[in-house]
């Protein structure tokens, strides 16, 4: 298929490298920059489905461009230059292999965690009494470890990061500072758009000269929740379900049909409505997360597209 992306096979002058990850494809140009390519490609639990979703790739990569520049004052990050709609090219960092998740609101993976009884998540001592997406009464950090290939992401405490060595005291000090910081920050932008940022996670790399930086995205659908604003106390005292935008949806969809990425269980068929609707919800919250109208990249030869505009932006760099 021509209007959708799923895997690319670019070969830009200098190339040293590709990494594909689950939805993101990364070029290393003479070790020095990277091209990350946001695909079309949909993950959940872990697991790539078998279709891609319109527009998506290009909907994650300008939500996080556009929250990166808004956040830029308070924590640096990776971004030099974005030519295509579907592109990031940035400076080549070493990344820490550990995802900073952070949660206002006990909703999710906290929240099917809390309903098995359990009360201590990464270390963290979460609250008796709590409703499923309760606040919290200060936002938590739960990190997880960076799985390899399509290995699953696994919880893990602050001490064991430490204690194991994967990130130095030093360096984690600040990886907690920027977590709350960019939450702090998100949730600002949310509010003035009528929304609620749930919880999201953030990735960090070292550039070569050792500074820290914010990589991959930030405060999209597929790394962060959101609630609507309007209403969310009376659903709560209602005890109904909250109006989100995210990528829970999805996954909802997934375990009503049975699937949930375990062993022995069959990702069930997605039809063309589905692939639509999922495609109309991303574009929905990229609308209301930048309070801007999205504006749909021409899909005709989407690949042409993007290595023409990564070409370009290479030959000027030369």
């Amino acid at each position: 298929m021509n209007n959708t992306i799923n895997n690319t096979s670019f070969n830009f002058p200098n190339q040293k490298s590709v990494y594909k990850g689950k939805v993101r494809e990364v070029y290393n140009i003479n070790d020095t920059i990277l091209v990350m390519i946001a695909s079309d490609r949909l993950s959940a639990f872990d697991v790539i489905m078998p279709k891609q979703i319109p527009f998506k790739g290009q909907i994650l990569n300008q939500i996080a461009s556009k929250m990166m520049e808004a956040t830029k004052d308070i924590v640096p990050n990776w971004i030099i230059a974005i030519p295509d709609s579907n592109v990031a090219i940035g400076h080549m960092c070493t990344p820490f292999k550990v995802e900073m998740v952070i949660r206002g609101y006990l909703s999710g993976h906290a929240a099917r965690e809390y309903k098995l009884g359990k009360r201590v998540l990464c270390g963290v001592t979460m609250p008796e009494g709590m409703k499923e997406n309760d606040k919290f009464p200060e936002p938590i950090i739960t990190p997880s470890t960076k799985a390899d290939g399509g290995a699953h992401d696994e919880d893990i405490s602050k001490e064991n990061i430490l204690l194991k060595g994967i990130v130095s005291k030093e360096d984690y000090n600040v990886l907690e500072q920027y977590t709350k910081a960019l939450f702090k920050k998100g949730t600002e932008i949310s509010a003035e758009r009528g929304l609620i940022l749930v919880d999201t996670k953030y990735e960090f790399g070292k550039t070569k000269d050792g500074k820290i930086v914010l990589i991959d995205e930030i405060h999209t659908p597929d790394s962060s929740r959101y609630f609507y604003a309007d209403g969310y106390l009376e659903r709560q005292l209602k005890g109904e379900d909250q109006k989100q935008l995210s990528k829970e949806f999805v996954r909802q969809w997934l375990i009503a049909n049975g699937f949930q990425g375990l062993k022995g269980q069959t990702i069930p068929e997605m039809s063309e409505e589905k692939i639509i609707e999922i495609s109309e919800r991303y574009i929905e919250l990229y609308e209301k997360i930048t309070g801007e109208k999205f504006v749909k990249s021409d899909v005709s030869n989407i690949l042409d597209r993007i290595e023409k505009n990564v070409l370009s932006f290479l030959n000027k760099e030369n």
